[in-house]
Formats: structure tokens, C-alpha cells, sequence
């Protein structure tokens, strides 16, 4: 049974071109020592494609999908491609799952989209069809209560994404002690404030337009002031862990401090910049 180590990396692989960049790419984190990289659904890459291709070129990293659209395969097809990937790449794929946002269910793949929660719990009942499923490493993208309680019911835990300390200090009460609380959190180790905040709005300003997020966002403390003109620096600076490499740390441990199992680190920085992407990974490896 896969158990989750305390760090990880987060990072688009359509960030990254093509397959020699992604193979460089996971080599070094793997190199790094992080426990697990984690990769969102795109639109370049198949998410279980991607995967069998990153675990091909790595020996000991695990590879988890964050998340995996419950819009984009059938739950049958969920099934048989992450018991695929346990066989062929030595049990290293963790598939994370969500139900993604209407406008890229309905406006991109030309579903219906459903409420989250039952929408959630019936794939999940669809997926977990064979013996031993309850040891498979599946979780889900959770923010709510209610998704984070299905995801302590049903899965080995949940993976919250754009939340701060305060969100996981919840979710850990939520999940209790024997499930995995995986939390993506954003660095940059640029210490100017308007260039690191610049980042961050960059980075955040797609989110702020989905009703999943916003929700979110307004649950944990923020007001739609904060989430007005591409969000107030008190907004930006929570989302977003900037300055020195011990400022970012000190930011990444207050989430383990409030009940996380694993944080994820995404790097943020200037497009194109992969030295800023692997100093971030590099100056970060040891935490």
C-alpha cells in the first residue's frame, strides 16, 4: 500500500513543451528527493498518458494526478488505467481526482455539469468496483466540508488546492489523523513586493473567476474586496509564499504545524524561467 511522504512538487506539464523537457524536469525532482510530483489535467497532455510517460523516466518518484476531471474518463476507465500504471511503474501513481469547473465541463468537454458532491460520491462508487479498493491510493480535490468528509469516508484523503493554513487546520479536523491532507502551496523566492505580488496575480487571476475557488476564498476569511482588481495584497500574500528562502519555509511549515501530511510546492516565476522554477525546487528540498 502506498504511503505519501511529507514533500512534494506541483508543476503543469504544459509548461514544460515536450517530452524531453518533462523528462529533464522529472529526473531533477526526483534527483531532489521529493516524494511525489503532482500535475494538473491539461489540455496537452492526457492525464494518464502524462503519467505512464513521467514513471518511465523515474525510478523512485511517485507521479499523482491533481487533478484527474471526473468529467474527462469514465470511472471504469479511472479504474483500469491507475491499476495499469500500479503494475507496469512498480505502485508509484496516486490518482487524485476532482470534478473540475462548469466552464471547462460544459464550455471544453460539452458535458453536463453536476453537483459536486453527488456527482463525486456516484464515481467514486462506480470506480471502487473491485476487491481491495479501499488500500487503492485515490483522493480528491476537497475544499468544502461536505467534499472533505466524503473525501475522509471514501478515499485516502484529500488534496486542497489555493487554500492557506487556516483552511488546513479545518480540513486536518475534518479528516482525522489517519488520512492524507496533500496541500499545494505556491512559492516564489522573489523578495521585491510588487514583483512577487505581480506573480501572484498573474498566477491567481484565472482561479478568482471560478465559483469553486471564490467560494472558498470568502469561506476562509477573505472578502470579495480582497478578490476585486486582481486581488488585495492581503489576498496575494496568503495565496502566494514569497521572500527569502527561510520566509518561504517558515510559510510552507506553518501548513504541517496545522495538520498537513504533505505539502506540494508550485513554483512560480516568470515564464520561461526554469532557473527561477529549479532554484525554487532546489533552495526547498530539504525542508
Amino acid at each position: 500500500m502506498i504511503q505519501l511522504g511529507r514533500l512534494g512538487a506541483w508543476y503543469s506539464m504544459d509548461k514544460l513543451g515536450g517530452p524531453k523537457e518533462i523528462r529533464e524536469f522529472v529526473t531533477a525532482v526526483e534527483g531532489l528527493g521529493y516524494d511525489t510530483l503532482w500535475y494538473p489535467e491539461s489540455r496537452g497532455f492526457e492525464s494518464l498518458s502524462v503519467a505512464g510517460f513521467m514513471l518511465a523516466n523515474t525510478t523512485r518518484l511517485k507521479v499523482g494526478s491533481s487533478i484527474a476531471s471526473i468529467y474527462a474518463r469514465d470511472a471504469y476507465t479511472a479504474r483500469r488505467g491507475m491499476l495499469s500504471l500500479h503494475q507496469l511503474y512498480g505502485e508509484r501513481f496516486i490518482l487524485g481526482l476532482g470534478v473540475s469547473h462548469l466552464p471547462m465541463v460544459e464550455g471544453i468537454r460539452g458535458h453536463r455539469y453536476e453537483k459536486p458532491i453527488p456527482a463525486m460520491r456516484a464515481y467514486l462508487d462506480a470506480l471502487n468496483q473491485e476487491a481491495g479498493s479501499e488500500h487503492w491510493p485515490v483522493a480528491i480535490a476537497a475544499l468544502g466540508p461536505l467534499m472533505l468528509k466524503l473525501a475522509r469516508e471514501r478515499t485516502r484523503g484529500a488534496l486542497p488546492y489555493n487554500t492557506n493554513p487556516q483552511h488546513t487546520a479545518e480540513a486536518a479536523r475534518i479528516l482525522g489523523p489517519d488520512k492524507w491532507l496533500a496541500i499545494e502551496q505556491k512559492v516564489t523566492l522573489e523578495s521585491d513586493p510588487a514583483k512577487a505580488r505581480a506573480l501572484g496575480r498573474r498566477e491567481l487571476a484565472r482561479y478568482m473567476t471560478l465559483d469553486n475557488y471564490r467560494n472558498n476564498f470568502l469561506r476562509i476569511g477573505f472578502t470579495e474586496a480582497d478578490l476585486a482588481g486582481g486581488g488585495s495584497d492581503r489576498f496575494i500574500d496568503a495565496m502566494l509564499l514569497w521572500g527569502s528562502i527561510e520566509q518561504v519555509k517558515a510559510g510552507l511549515r506553518a501548513h504541517f504545524a496545522a495538520g498537513a501530511t504533505h505539502v506540494a510546492i508550485q513554483p512560480v516565476h516568470p515564464d520561461g524561467d526554469s532557473a527561477a522554477r529549479d532554484a525554487i525546487l532546489r533552495s526547498l528540498a530539504d525542508l
